[in-house]
C-alpha cells in the first residue's frame, strides 16, 4: 500500500462526517474512523464510506483476553476495512488472536499495533503507569513484540519511526499520528510536521485537528498531502 496521509474524522454523527466529505467533491480519501463516530453509528458507518470508494482505518484498539479479540477480529474482517488496531500492550498471544480473526474472509485488511499513545510523555509512563524503561525502549520492545505476532506494522510516533524501522524492518509498517505544524495546546505530546514524518520513515500519517478544524480543509489536507508525499 502506498504512502498516504489518513484524516482523522473524529466526528460526533454521520452527518457531520458526510458532510466534511462532501467538500472533497468525491475524491477517494483515506479517513480513519474511531471510537467516538463507530458508538455513534456503528458498522454502517464504515460500509457507507466504502461505498463512496474510500479507504477506511478503523481505529478501535482492540484489547482484551485473546479469545474476545479474535471474535470481533472476525466481525471486523466483513467490513472490509483497510486498517484496524489492536493495542500491543494486549501481548503477543493477543496480536496473534487478531490476525487470525481478520484471516477469516482473507481479505487484505492490515493489522497495527498501537505502541504508546502521543499523548502519553516519558513523566506519564514512569509516574502513573508505572513502566520504568525509557518510552522509546518501550515503543520498541512494543514494536518487536507486534511484528512477531503477525502484526504488519505499529501505530507510533514520528520521532520513533527510524528506530522501528531499523529494528523490525523497511516493510513493517509506521503508522504516525501526532501530526503538527506548530505547537498546539492539546492532548498531542510527542509530534512532528508532515514533512519530518517522512524523512523520520512514517509509512502513514494520521491527520485530525490540523485539517478538519481548518477554514480551509481541503486545502489543508491538499498542503499535508504536498508536503508529505514531497509532490502533488
Amino acid at each position: 500500500m502506498a504512502r498516504d496521509v489518513i484524516i482523522a474524522c473524529d466526528f460526533s454523527n454521520r452527518i457531520e462526517f458526510l458532510e466534511f466529505l462532501s467538500k472533497f467533491n468525491k475524491r477517494k480519501l483515506f479517513v480513519k474512523v474511531g471510537l467516538e463516530l463507530f458508538c455513534s453509528e456503528g458498522p454502517d458507518i464504515v460500509l457507507r464510506a466504502k461505498s463512496m470508494e474510500n479507504k477506511v482505518f478503523l481505529d478501535l484498539k482492540l484489547h482484551d483476553i485473546p479469545n474476545t479479540v479474535e471474535k470481533a477480529a472476525r466481525k471486523i474482517s466483513e467490513f472490509g476495512v483497510d486498517m484496524v488496531t489492536v493495542h500491543a500492550a494486549g501481548g503477543r498471544e493477543m496480536i496473534s488472536a487478531a490476525k487470525k480473526g481478520l484471516s477469516f474472509r482473507k481479505n487484505s485488511t492490515l493489522l497495527l499495533a498501537v505502541t504508546v499513545l502521543t499523548s502519553i510523555s516519558q513523566e506519564i509512563l514512569t509516574k502513573e503507569l508505572l513502566i520504568n524503561n525509557t518510552l522509546d525502549e518501550v515503543v520498541k520492545n512494543y514494536a518487536l513484540d507486534a511484528r512477531e505476532s503477525g502484526a504488519d506494522g505499529v501505530i507510533c510516533s514520528p520521532l520513533e519511526a527510524a528506530e522501528i524501522k531499523r529494528v523490525c524492518g523497511r516493510d513493517f509498517l509506521a503508522v504516525s499520528p501526532g501530526i503538527r505544524y506548530e505547537s498546539a495546546n492539546d492532548d498531542q505530546v510527542r509530534v512532528s510536521t508532515p514533512k519530518q514524518a517522512r524523512e523520520l520513515g512514517s509509512d502513514f500519517i494520521v491527520v485530525g485537528r490540523p485539517i478538519t478544524n481548518s477554514r480551509d480543509p481541503v486545502g489543508q489536507y491538499d498542503k499535508i498531502i504536498k508536503d508529505f508525499l514531497g509532490k502533488m
